[in-house]
């Protein structure tokens, strides 16, 4: 790991007592594939949340599904709840460009029309092409265009971030 990222455990921990204020009963946590749903399941536990978690892969709403053809690794999506009026926090793990997060609200919208939309992300890298911004960030970071940030799960089940 690269010594200037933080601990990811430390970030979600300060994510959960941002969004701890806001939570109810009603409120559902969605991650996103892969990375997001990591840290879903993380903020889910903590916050011990009354709904089950839902998980959406986005795959086929990318806006670059032609170019960049199928991810090898097509996960299904799975909300266990109605979303009609429903509260959502969506969970990803990296913001950068803002079109993962336009893919996975197009896909919510394909299952209900929720009341609200939050967003939580892990890291928040700048350079949004897309007018969306995360209501809750572990860190915002600034990383050169040409550098990504990764989230990683080790066997143990450990979650580190690197650059690469």
């Amino acid at each position: 790991m690269h010594a200037s990222l933080p601990e990811v455990d430390s970030l979600i921990a300060r994510l959960a007592d941002a969004i701890a204020p806001i939570l109810t009963p009603a409120t559902a946590i969605v991650g996103i594939h892969t990375g997001g749903v990591w840290v879903a399941e993380r903020l889910h536990a903590l916050l011990q949340c009354a709904l089950p978690l839902g998980t959406l892969d986005i795959s086929f709403y990318r806006d670059d599904f032609s170019r960049i053809g199928l991810h090898p690794q097509v996960k299904p999506s799975n909300l266990p709840f109605d979303l009609e009026g429903r509260a959502i926090l969506l969970v990803d793990d990296v913001l950068h460009t803002g079109r993962t997060v336009r893919a996975a609200m197009n896909e919510l919208f394909d299952y209900g029309r929720p009341a609200s939309i939050r967003l939580a992300v892990l890291v928040d890298r700048g350079g949004h092409e897309l007018p969306i911004r995360p209501d809750f960030a572990g860190i915002t970071l600034a990383v050169p265009g040409h550098q990504n940030i990764n989230l990683s799960r080790l066997d143990d089940g450990h979650l580190t971030l690197s650059l690469a």
